[in-house]
């Protein structure tokens, strides 16, 4: 059986302080369970992207309007490793975040499996690599997760040097 890479799995994680307004979405290593969570090492902290970039510190969900743009431009760019497209981008802000709540977390596999289907609706042929190869859902086929992680896995995972989250 072929173990995928532990970051293959990641995990994000939307929270939205009610208290000062405050919202962001962490990657995180994937854990599963309340148990699990409590230790969970978080990778890094997502910003918009592209023409959202603007957006920094605004990202939202639960509603449809510019702060769900920038945080799916964050999301969607971090699990493909490209900038999405416009037309992509709105469609996951309408189907998913949309309907979150304050607090949430959303497998990287499921984004993918979630843009594959998009592509599959609007017969987009061209696939990105990620989505074209998805990794697997069972959790047992991936590598074991590290307790820490390294300089060097992050700027795998990243692409940059690592950074304190808050």
């Amino acid at each position: 059986m072929t173990k995928w890479a532990y970051d293959e799995d990641r995990t994000y994680h939307g929270v939205w302080d009610r208290g000062t307004g405050e919202s962001w979405i962490e990657a995180e290593l994937a854990e599963y369970g309340p148990t699990e969570r409590l230790k969970v090492i978080v990778l890094r902290r997502l910003e918009p992207t592209g023409e959202m970039a603007y957006r920094v510190g605004e990202m939202g969900w639960g509603y449809n309007g510019g702060g769900t743009s920038a945080a799916a431009s964050a999301i969607l760019a971090d699990a493909l490793g490209q900038e999405p497209s416009s037309e992509l981008r709105e469609a996951f802000c309408e189907d998913v975040l949309s309907q979150f709540m304050d607090e949430w977390r959303l497998r990287r596999g499921a984004v993918l499996r979630w843009v594959r289907g998009w592509c599959a609706q609007h017969n987009v042929t061209d696939l990105p690599d990620v989505v074209a190869q998805l990794p697997p859902v069972d959790s047992y086929k991936y590598g074991e997760r590290p307790a820490a992680v390294t300089e060097q896995q992050h700027r795998r995972v990243s692409g940059k040097p690592g950074r304190p989250i808050r």
